[in-house]
């Protein structure tokens, strides 16, 4: 697939983040937990913006802006399985000798939401292109409804697993926020059509 010049560019500014965490994280200027929690926090910031983007062209429908942000939502998607493939990375590279404390983890609650959630991304960055939108037809857009579930998924790791589950919480209302500002637009749109 080859990328156009501003695909380049945007993908060139998503990767910035994730460039520092792993380059601070190398030499040690950035922890284990730091850099957990950076992985995480990037991917749901880049999370709200895809779910988003829906709700502010409904509320801004003239606005050109608005329209390149639905013509890269694709890309930001793919930069949430991102950073959260990102975010995985990091704490398998801390457990990498521990096989069997990955399983029992993996049996938490806290974290068993994590990796259900991470699937659910996985599957969805998966089937981001043309063919896989060719192939699955109208099931396509049913399939990617998933983000909604890997969303309340990924809050509930957060909200579970962190030492301070604050951060995680107001997140997971700015989720909720745009998810209701969306569905109310959509609502107030097909009345008025």
């Amino acid at each position: 697939m080859k990328l156009s010049p501003p695909q380049l560019l945007l993908w060139g500014l998503l990767s910035v983040p994730g460039v520092w965490i792993v380059a601070r994280h190398a030499t040690g200027a950035l922890g284990y937990g730091e850099a957990i929690q950076l992985s995480g926090e990037w991917a749901v910031r880049l999370l709200v913006v895809v779910l988003a983007v829906t709700g502010l062209r409904l509320a801004f429908p003239r606005a050109g802006w608005t329209v390149w942000l639905l013509r890269r939502r694709r890309d930001l998607g793919v930069a949430v399985f991102g950073y959260a493939l990102l975010h995985l990375g990091v704490y398998l590279a801390r457990k990498a000798e521990m096989p069997v404390l990955i399983v029992r983890e993996a049996l938490d609650p806290g974290m068993a939401v994590g990796w259900v959630g991470f699937v659910v991304f996985a599957v969805l960055a998966i089937t981001s292109n043309d063919a896989s939108v060719r192939a699955l037809g109208p099931r396509w857009r049913i399939l990617h409804r998933m983000v909604y579930a890997g969303a309340a998924l990924t809050i509930a790791h957060w909200v579970i697993t962190a030492f301070d589950p604050l951060v995680g919480w107001i997140h997971g209302g700015v989720l909720a926020a745009v998810i209701l500002v969306r569905l109310a637009l959509r609502r107030k749109t097909v009345r008025a059509g």
